[in-house]
């Protein structure tokens, strides 16, 4: 039964959209962290609490606001409906952007921690060379906190992967487009089918273990 088509689209789907995330994730969490590491302005703390709040609020609360910011009543939401002909809202497209969202917290945190340990030395060395500042960033800086990134990494990826109560309220519950692993899990539970959801659950345990386990023996 594990093995029909029902039981491997949730699980083909939330690894599709955790990995499309994750690229997203690497990019602005890598550069929100080259940003705010070592930099002192006015505002900074207000931001860096922004970047982290996901991290706190409730998925609900998560959901809520992107429906806000993104929903059919939104100034963006109606731009993105005349663009596109259709509402972001319940398309895969919105459960990228959940992920997204849940799980920047974890690479911009970790990025910016690793540059903060990065011997300062080190990179004036590569600047009295001649590197500029971008050479010195993809060459020094991020080699010498690669630990940090690829915990960013999987941190980010596995929470993503996770994602339930945001993705449900703003991608919704559809079969194949956005229909999510942990989605999936409750959809059975509520319907009796403990088998099914059971495989699920072992499924994305085994993925995030592997995850977690790669990330302890890599950073120990």
């Amino acid at each position: 039964m594990i093995y029909t088509v029902s039981f491997w689209n949730p699980v083909i789907l939330s690894l599709e959209t955790a990995l499309v995330a994750l690229v997203i994730i690497i990019l602005l969490g890598t550069l929100a962290g080259k940003s705010m590491a070592r930099s002192t302005f006015p505002g900074k703390t207000f931001l860096e609490t922004i970047f982290l709040l996901p991290t706190v609020l409730p998925p609900t609360v998560t959901g809520f606001l992107l429906i806000i910011i993104f929903g059919s009543q939104s100034f963006i939401g109606k731009f993105i409906e005349v663009i596109f002909q259709q509402s972001l809202m319940f398309t895969w497209t919105a459960a990228v952007i959940t992920a997204t969202v849940v799980g920047f917290p974890f690479m911009y945190q970790s990025v910016k921690t690793g540059l903060n340990q990065v011997d300062e030395n080190i990179e004036h060395a590569a600047r009295t060379d001649g590197a500029n500042e971008w050479h010195v960033f993809f060459f020094i800086s991020l080699p010498l906190c690669f630990r940090s990134i690829v915990s960013g990494i999987i941190l980010s990826f596995t929470r993503a992967l996770g994602e339930f109560g945001a993705t449900f309220m703003f991608a919704g519950n559809l079969p194949g487009l956005t229909q999510t692993v942990p989605i999936a899990i409750f959809t059975s539970m509520e319907a009796g089918n403990m088998e099914l959801a059971w495989a699920w659950v072992l499924s994305i345990v085994i993925i995030s273990f592997l995850m977690l386990f790669f990330l302890r023996t890599y950073t120990d």
